[in-house]
């Protein structure tokens, strides 16, 4: 199968994510500044969520420019990366409304940590379909980024319990980290 009908539907999907997302920014109560200082974490959570899927949009959209062929496991692995960037929204509306509570902060780095976990499958999937000398695997090579999310999310999964304001920065230092531009699946498009 070509990679188009995988890379149209991911993209309808992911859109459909962010539609609900600030379909849950709801407007302030008040008029007053006061009541806009009031939805400040619900509007923040929407802008860490929102980049958060960006970023794995855009990197979808680069890896698929590398794999050619989308097989039965590649189909089903992309899906399960949709299924958990799907809860994003749930765990962005909890945390918006309750930003200093453990519970909500924890699972919001959950469905990170699911998200990620996920990529690294379809990664792995792709990757193992295509071969190890597949252009995918050249520009992934070590992929520390990859390896080090996971072990962060958890870290801020587990800090929630005592400090969600540390989590939160746990969260927002993966974004960042994600936001810095890495140029390698870049290099090999052009290479083709």
């Amino acid at each position: 199968m070509e990679n188009d009908r995988l890379a149209a539907f991911s993209d309808g999907v992911i859109a459909v994510i962010i539609t609900i997302m600030v379909l849950e920014l709801k407007a302030p109560q008040g008029t007053g500044f006061s009541a806009l200082l009031g939805a400040a974490p619900t509007f923040v959570s929407y802008i860490l969520s929102f980049v958060y899927v960006a970023i794995y949009w855009n990197n979808h959209h680069h890896f698929f420019q590398l794999v050619p062929r989308v097989t039965g496991g590649i189909l089903w692995a992309n899906l399960h990366l949709l299924f958990w960037l799907s809860l994003v929204p749930f765990s962005t509306a909890w945390l918006g409304e309750h930003h200093a509570a453990a519970l909500p902060t924890a699972l919001y780095g959950v469905s990170l940590l699911m998200a990620a976990i996920a990529w690294y499958i379809l990664q792995s999937t792709i990757i193992r379909s295509q071969g190890q000398n597949s252009a995918l695997s050249k520009a992934v090579g070590r992929d520390i980024k990859g390896k080090i999310s996971p072990i962060l999310y958890t870290a801020g999964i587990i800090l929630a319990f005592f400090s969600t304001t540390g989590a939160d920065g746990i969260y927002a230092a993966v974004a960042i980290l994600w936001l810095i531009p890495d140029r390698r699946v870049e290099r090999e498009i052009d290479r083709r």
